[in-house]
């Protein structure tokens, strides 16, 4: 009896043709404009690529993308092989996370700014450090309260 041989592509990044920030962050845009379109694309689970896409520009390490997503930087690596898609929660959790990554950056000035307050402690969160609260879809909510308050000035 023969063993089956499954076909897995291998998984390769092209240097040579890395995109910016701000190409990477414009082509999910569109998936979480508005309410419906983030549920919707949610639900239909989003591309492996997208969660190697999000580690890419928000300056994550995997360790703190496997604390904040609940899953591993091998299985993406394995769903984006295998060209499956992901689950609708972890789909909503990226897109939502891709959104207070285009807010942070618009208040910070760029992802590298953001990134450095979401590991610092933050008064408006109760002196809690904002990457802390990232876990949950309630921590992202009061994250992007936060970063609303900051950008109006409103600071205390």
């Amino acid at each position: 009896m023969k063993k089956a041989v499954s076909k897995v592509k291998p998984y390769k990044i092209n240097n040579a043709e890395v995109p910016t920030v701000a190409e990477t962050m414009g082509q999910y845009q569109t998936m979480y404009s508005n309410p419906v379109a983030l549920l919707s694309n949610s639900k239909k689970g989003l591309s492996a690529k997208v969660a190697l896409d999000f580690i890419s520009v928000s300056g994550f390490t995997y360790d703190e993308f496997q604390d904040t997503f609940k899953t591993t930087v091998k299985t993406i690596q394995n769903y984006f092989v295998q060209d499956l898609k992901l689950d609708a929660s972890l789909s909503e959790k990226l897109l939502k996370s891709f959104a207070l990554f285009k807010l942070g950056i618009e208040v910070f000035g760029s992802a590298e700014a953001f990134h450095k307050w979401l590991n610092t402690t933050a008064y408006g969160l109760g002196n809690q450090v904002p990457f802390t609260l990232m876990d949950t879809f309630t921590g992202l909510s009061l994250i992007e309260e936060e970063l609303t308050r900051i950008a109006h000035g409103d600071l205390a």
